[in-house]
């Protein structure tokens, strides 16, 4: 069989920017046999970036964080620059919002519930060193992470057509929603658990 060579390139880029992550989270745990694409085994490794956030094989957010934190702390610097030029406050916020906290909170709905405690302080550090800078009080994580949660809940819940809106379903009472079913913690502080928790923790109507 005659093979093009610029296929077999292109199959050997892709292969090497291919990766395999295992998550098992059995007691007795087995290693898996390795996965082979055309004879060529495929790296393995601990944990990945994908669509713009680090997923690790023990499902934890602190690879995620340190990203996150990092690329916030080196952008700081811009922020001090603006202040050294004397930049107004009113400026100097919508600079913060765009430049630093978007990245912080990038994907929050997905990693907040999952964080730990010391996780969630590193990214507040960022904040309160922002705020010395700006001279200003900014939104707290919590209350980013409130806010997005509580928006991409309801959407979830009114549309009729997205996959998961079974999973927001109304008690008989229409006050509520109905609980999931948790046994694990690391499910519970997963987003849909954490989403329901939220919206049923409004004074308000929940939807």
């Amino acid at each position: 069989m005659r093979i093009n060579g610029n296929a077999v390139t292109l199959a050997s880029r892709r292969l090497t920017k291919t990766k395999e992550m295992v998550i098992d989270f059995r007691r007795s745990k087995d290693a898996p046999r390795p996965l082979c694409i055309k004879g060529a085994e495929v790296e393995r490794v601990p944990s990945f970036k994908f669509l713009g956030i680090y997923i690790s094989e023990d499902l934890s957010w602190t690879i995620n964080t340190t990203a996150l934190v990092k690329k916030a702390q080196q952008r700081l610097h811009f922020l001090r620059v603006l202040k050294w030029n004397r930049l107004q406050t009113n400026l100097l916020v919508p600079f913060y919002r765009a430049v630093i906290e978007s990245v912080m909170t990038y994907a929050i709905p997905v990693w907040y519930a999952g964080c730990t405690v010391a996780d969630k302080n590193r990214y507040q550090r960022v904040i309160r060193a922002a705020e010395k800078v700006i001279g200003c009080t900014l939104p707290s994580l919590d209350t980013i992470a409130l806010q997005r949660c509580l928006t991409r809940a309801r959407t979830i819940s009114r549309d009729i057509y997205h996959p998961n809106h079974y999973l927001f379903a109304m008690l008989p009472s229409g006050k509520r929603f109905r609980s999931l079913s948790c046994r694990t913690d690391r499910l519970r502080k997963s987003f849909f658990p954490w989403a329901i928790r939220t919206l049923n923790g409004q004074k308000n109507q929940p939807y």
